[in-house]
């Protein structure tokens, strides 16, 4: 039995050496490491030896083995998540041949080593435990600043208009949080369809907003539902019945709130919807009911004016920002599929009776007045799909844009459009003129829309106080600007970036970096950054990143393969940073997922597409029509499906904004809902944002795990998690109840599809125990 067991074994060495060897060997020729070689060419040795029977074979083993540990370790350091994959199949190879091959007192050596191991591990795994302490001089620096006490209400998606998801509740602090508990949970109903497939994609990233004591939320279909604050009992709802035809994503972010301050026909307290097909709709906040003094029946176009719209190429999936009795409203262009897509036009309307007050087009200005009978939209413009902020003192809105289409080539466009793309406007709220605008990325060919809120706060600089814009970007880049002229109020500077080679297109020979202000981008990789779960698919990492084009941050597109890094979902995306405005604390939740991309010519792409083949492994072809050539990109992923770039993929910081320097900063989420086994790696991809509190507390879901989390704002200290029933991918809010003033803090549970978190339908309320 013992010689059967040995001969099946020495099979398994010869796939196992055979895999490392072969793709050591091209790695090798690709310039990376020759470890994989050499491992593999030992490995089919002892295969041989173990064969035959022969006593060296687990000496052998035993010596790749202490090799392959001291390399390790010389490439990666104690790091645990990187150790593991390193050593886990040779020690496990080790152990089941010196079980196979050795008798007796022998056997013992195994447990010796398999502790030794063991112990090199659990010292790397506290070693990494320990570095995302906060640091303590930092912590002790930060000094009680009481500036400003907004309510403890929760009105706009937001918080307020100035978009600091801040709250001045105060009842939940670092003392007590540890006692939170479920207050009530509610069930909307909206879920996928039964036996639908990944399109549309089905979210629930909606924050919702609290006002006298009710909540008011939209599902991923755009049904508004109106709760009780106190016991999350249902009052109203009002299904709109959208067309979700073609539609690539179900999302609903928010609603927005107005009230009217002049007599009106009906619904002096109106909920406003936009739609997935592009309505706006006029609700009245206590009834639910149609407003008929808003366009017809209650709703308005948001396709006026735009031409020819094919199903799904535009819809609207954020609120609108209230600024006065406008309401202003961006949409969503569908990314990638031809240069001809709808206009990204940001329109105001007026939020009583729903006519068009102004609209701002990159090559359409406001200036230019209406359309005139039968005129559109320029065709192809930076659309702005996320949402705005408002100063109404300033009368201005704030405008993050997104790219002209599509995005990762860019001959094409016209000289206005790559002025407005990937930057921050800010609009005359009451004209639309511009005022300003701030670019943070040039000739954009990396789908670097900015996708954040921008953050308005008022901060001491200089000995006055400044009234201030900050601007989260999916680079990491975070741009503190001056929001009545948007000057930079910590440096900028442009830097040289890496060059492409794609005929007849431009690139931007710099790229603005805000080196004034702590920076979220990842370090560059390196191919000692591969990861995976095993040996076997980290070398596939590891060939994949050797052939590829990789210069960095800003590697262009080519028709050669390459990597971006951050992906195109950014290091900070629609969750934007929150902004504790008493102690001017900033809190930042950052991911990080390279992505592969490759422009494809347009013979090959059209019969790749023609023949059903845009989807290769992880990888999707678009065909980005009206260019010489689509794109092939999707996530870096090992072929089964683990990333390729070493953990943490996520982290959360706090940023002093008087010094402008990271408090503290630590891995953020885990695997535990995500990977087999349960396993919990720390430092997860997170979407959506925080909520910070006067009482000192940030409370963030957004993670792939299924957890809602509370964090000391002042020193980063972990002070309770609640288990959540789905994903939390949603930004997370908080309020005071009028009738009780017991604070609650709420997150939509429903999950991401895309991110393949648990799915569902759940507004989830947390508070501490009620006093007797």
């Amino acid at each position: 039995m013992q010689r059967l067991g040995q001969r099946v074994f020495a099979v398994i060495l010869v796939a196992i050496g055979g895999w490392l060897a072969v793709g050591g060997a091209k790695l090798a020729s690709l310039g990376g490491s020759w470890y994989y070689l050499l491992a593999g060419l030992v490995t089919l040795v002892c295969a041989v030896l173990l064969w035959r029977r022969n006593r060296f074979a687990p000496w052998v083993y035993l010596a790749l083995l202490a090799a392959t540990v001291v390399w390790a370790l010389a490439e990666v350091g104690p790091d645990f998540w990187q150790l593991l994959p390193r050593l886990g199949l040779p020690v496990t190879v080790s152990l089941v041949l010196l079980m196979l091959c050795w008798r007796g007192a022998m056997r013992a050596i195994p447990i010796v080593i398999s502790l030794a191991i063991l112990s090199v591990l659990g010292v790397a795994w506290y070693q990494g435990r320990a570095v995302t302490a906060p640091t303590a001089a930092l912590t002790a620096a930060v000094p009680s600043r009481v500036t400003e006490s907004p309510g403890t209400g929760w009105s706009a998606y937001g918080a307020s208009d100035a978009g600091t998801r801040y709250s001045a509740a105060s009842e939940i602090t670092p003392d007590n949080a540890g006692r939170l508990e479920l207050a009530w949970q509610y069930r909307s109903g909206d879920l996928p369809d039964p036996g639908a497939g990944m399109l549309p994609a089905f979210t629930f990233e909606a924050t919702p907003i609290e006002v006298d004591d009710t909540l008011y939320f939209c599902t991923p279909r755009n049904i508004v539902i109106a709760l009780d604050a106190d016991t999350g009992r249902e009052r109203w709802r009002h299904d709109p019945k959208v067309d979700t035809k073609g539609v690539y994503v179900l999302a609903c972010r928010g609603v927005a709130y107005h009230e009217a301050h002049a007599p009106v026909s009906d619904c002096p307290r109106r909920i406003l919807v936009a739609t997935l097909d592009a309505r706006m709709i006029a609700l009245d906040a206590a009834t639910g009911k149609r407003c008929q003094s808003f366009g017809q029946n209650g709703e308005i176009s948001l396709r006026s004016g735009l031409g020819d719209v094919k199903p799904g190429y535009q819809y609207v999936t954020s609120p609108a920002t209230i600024v006065g009795d406008a309401a202003v409203v961006g949409g969503f262009v569908i990314d990638n599929v031809e240069t001809r897509e709808p206009s990204g036009v940001v329109r105001a309307f007026d939020a009583i009776t729903g006519r068009e007050l102004w609209a701002w087009d990159a090559a359409r200005p406001a200036e230019k007045g209406p359309l005139a009978p039968g005129e559109t939209y320029p065709r192809g413009s930076p659309n702005a799909w996320t949402l705005f902020s408002a100063d109404p003192a300033l009368g201005l809105v704030y405008i993050p844009t997104g790219n002209a289409t599509p995005d990762y080539y860019g001959a094409h466009r016209p000289e206005e459009y790559d002025r407005y793309s990937s930057s921050v406007l800010a609009l005359d709220a009451a004209t639309g003129r511009l005022r300003w605008s701030f670019q943070t990325v040039h000739h954009d060919l990396w789908d670097y829309d900015v996708g954040s809120q921008p953050v308005l706060v008022d901060l001491p600089i200089d000995g006055a106080t400044v009234p201030a814009l900050i601007q989260p970007t999916k680079q990491g880049e975070i741009y503190l600007l001056d929001r009545r002229d948007g000057r930079p109020l910590a440096a900028v500077e442009e830097r040289p970036v890496p060059k492409g080679d794609v005929p007849d297109e431009r690139y931007s020979p710099t790229q603005p970096f805000s080196v004034g202000m702590p920076s979220f981008a990842p370090p560059a990789l390196r191919e000692s950054d591969m990861w995976g779960g095993t040996q076997l698919d980290q070398l596939l990492c590891r060939i994949e990143f050797r052939k590829r084009r990789y210069e960095g941050q800003y590697t262009p597109p080519s028709l050669t393969p390459t990597i971006q890094f951050p992906g195109n979902f950014g290091a900070l995306d629609w969750g934007s940073v929150a902004v504790d405005t008493a102690r001017r604390i900033m809190i930042v939740n950052a991911s990080y997922m390279p992505m592969l991309n490759r422009l494809v010519p347009r013979a090959e792409a059209d019969a790749i597409l023609a023949s059903g083949g845009g989807a290769r492994g992880f990888l999707f072809l678009t065909p980005q029509s009206g260019t010489p050539y689509a794109v092939q990109n999707g996530p870096f992923l090992s072929p089964i499906g683990f990333p390729c770039n070493a953990p943490p993929w996520g982290k959360l910081a706090a940023v002093d904004l008087d010094t402008r320097k990271i408090l503290w900063e630590h891995p953020f989420g885990t695997t535990r809902d995500h990977a087999p086994f349960g396993i919990a790696v720390s430092g997860a991809f997170s979407i959506g944002g925080a909520a910070v509190t006067r009482g000192g507390v940030a409370f963030i879901g957004a993670a792939i795990d299924n957890y809602l989390r509370a964090f000391d704002v002042t020193t980063g200290r972990e002070l309770w998690k609640g288990r959540l029933p789905a994903g939390g991918q949603a930004s997370t809010m908080t309020y005071v109840s009028g009738r009780t003033g017991r604070q609650y803090v709420v997150i939509a549970a429903g999950g991401h599809q895309l991110l393949g978190t648990k799915l569902g339908d759940y507004i989830v309320a947390f508070a501490l125990p009620e006093k007797p």
